[in-house]
């Protein structure tokens, strides 16, 4: 009786055990094999599905239910590694599983990418199963006493929970590379590494920003203006608008296909830019606060450790003087513009603790401000320019995060009749890798349009303007990639003046040249061109400037 008992339970741990092996081998990239993984990685491997048995099989009392819903739900994380990769360049982490919330949330920013089909059919099979496992398998239950079924399943958790344990204490640290973490460990292994890489880790000082030191001398102009009733507004200081242009790039240089004239605004303006060129940033196709923190906080992503692939987690416990509070602390009024959300990833209590005044989201946007799957560009430039005919005596610092030009792209159909101004050359109907190409042209030209705005915006003002552009990452384009090759994930960067003579084209060649910059020594770098050349990174020096009290 007792050997017919442990049958029942070992018959269907070992089925699973090599089930967990095969969907794991459906993985693309796919992990090295076992047999040359590390023992410490088997171990976790092991234990984590004599764990995920144990936990399932007293819950469900099913053994054999246990293992079909414990594989389904690896299914999904395997899927769900497959889209990341094919999309983002970067395998599932433990980091992710957050996501699957926000999917439920925000779902047009990830079910299309997983495959609308795929959830349906899914969920139906899952529903199927459960209700015949639960009509057809008898409960464990109903065969042994209850203080038996408790030992056996307690025990294999147990078991499970200290060979994971004794694993992660033999592992070597992981990489931090996402995808060789995944070939050198193997799917479980990778997990528990980097959920382990996050709880040890501590969140970067205040200062390791390049803006530390600002926060307090804000103190001390705040002070300075209680008793600066009488003084007149200095206008020496311009306003000043940073734009995080989302997916955008410079397509041209990639994809001989794109029309020349495409990005004709973002062309004169980089001829005038007083500091131009690539801007490396720590995302692909999506992760847009990773290049958003960097810029921000000018705090690299090596320095983020584990945290640095959602760093806005720590940010909201963590805040780090940053260039809207080093802007804040010079005396000026600060502004964060998204047309989404302010709840997602966290920003409606991020953004404030950055040190902006006020965060405009959707919220202060209309449906006809849509232009495709989301507010248009042109109806965000009109918003900094309402900011910017504002009678605030204060200068202004406005920090913009765009959507119109995120994905998923597929669920857009290109437009025939903008295709002379995206892909001249393009037949009609469009072949299956210039599809979503076209639709991310088309917003990529409203973004050239936003451009120009905010300059005619900037240079209307009473105030001198400057104005800073990036884009976020590259967008996903996967058949494009595919056809083409990947571009360099770069994304083109520019810090533009309306002070003809500080823009002059007159400069000495090597004034010219592009500047290649990483995304956190953006922010810096805009900050240096509205108080001096002279300051440094360690310690940014600049006077608060007297205004008058409204």
């Amino acid at each position: 009786m007792q050997a017919s008992l442990t049958l029942a339970l070992m018959a269907p741990l070992t089925v699973g055990l090599l089930g967990s092996l095969l969907c794991e081998a459906l993985l693309s990239p796919r992990p090295q094999p076992f047999w040359q993984r590390p023992m410490a990685a088997n171990a976790i491997h092991l234990g984590s599905w004599l764990l995920l048995f144990g936990v399932f099989t007293l819950l469900l009392q099913r053994p054999w239910f246990a293992i079909v819903f414990i594989l389904s739900l690896q299914l999904v994380v395997v899927q769900s590694s497959n889209t990341k990769s094919r999309t983002l360049n970067e395998p599932f982490i433990c980091h992710d599983f957050e996501y699957f919330w926000d999917a439920i949330l925000h779902p047009r920013l990830y079910v299309p990418f997983f495959g609308v089909g795929l959830a349906i059919a899914a969920s139906t099979a899952g529903a199927i199963a459960i209700g015949s496992f639960v009509y057809f398998e008898a409960s464990l239950l109903s065969l042994w006493e209850g203080h038996t079924f408790l030992l056996k399943t307690l025990t294999i958790a147990a078991l499970g929970a200290l060979l994971i344990w004794a694993g992660l204490h033999q592992s070597p640290p992981v990489s931090l590379i996402p995808a060789a973490d995944l070939h050198h460990l193997g799917l479980f292994t990778s997990l528990w590494a980097y959920g382990v890489a996050l709880m040890r880790s501590s969140p970067p000082a205040p200062t390791d920003s390049p803006f530390y030191g600002m926060m307090e001398k804000q103190t001390t102009h705040e002070a300075a203006v209680e008793q600066s009733n009488d003084a007149q507004p200095n206008t020496a200081l311009p306003n000043v608008v940073l734009v995080q242009s989302e997916s955008f790039f410079d397509p041209r240089p990639w994809c001989p296909e794109v029309a020349p004239t495409l990005l004709h605004h973002f062309d004169a303006t980089r001829d005038e830019a007083i500091q131009y060129g690539d801007l490396d940033v720590p995302a692909w196709g999506a992760n847009t606060v990773r290049t958003e923190c960097a810029v921000l906080t000018g705090v690299s992503p090596t320095a983020w450790g584990a945290r640095q692939f959602n760093p806005y987690r720590t940010l909201v416990h963590h805040p780090l003087p940053n260039v809207a509070s080093a802007f804040k602390a010079q005396g000026y009024r600060t502004v964060c513009i998204h047309p989404y959300p302010a709840t997602f990833y966290l920003r409606d209590r991020v953004i404030p603790k950055l040190g902006f005044d006020l965060f405009i989201d959707i919220s202060e946007f209309d449906n006809q401000d849509k232009h495709g799957q989301y507010i248009s560009d042109l109806a965000v430039a009109r918003k900094v320019g309402r900011l910017l005919e504002d009678g605030d005596n204060r200068p202004l610092f406005v920090f913009v995060i765009t959507m119109e030009n995120h994905g998923p792209l597929h669920l857009e159909t290109p437009d025939q009749r903008h295709l002379a101004a995206t892909l001249p050359n393009a037949t009609w109907p469009l072949s299956e890798h210039l599809r979503d190409l076209a639709v991310y042209l088309r917003h990529l030209g409203e973004a050239d349009q936003m451009l120009a705005s905010v300059k005619t915006a900037l240079n209307s003002a009473t105030r001198q303007g400057l104005l800073g552009w990036y884009g976020d990452h590259v967008p996903i384009l996967p058949d494009a990639y595919r056809h083409y090759s990947p571009p360099a994930g770069s994304t083109p960067y520019m810090i533009w003046s309306t002070d003809v003579q500080t823009r002059s084209t007159e400069r000495l060649p090597s004034e010219r040249k592009p500047q290649g910059l990483a995304a956190n020594e953006l922010g810096v770098q805009l900050f240096k061109q509205v108080f001096g050349r002279d300051i440094s990174n360690d310690m940014i020096k600049a006077e608060p400037e007297p205004q008058e009290q409204e």
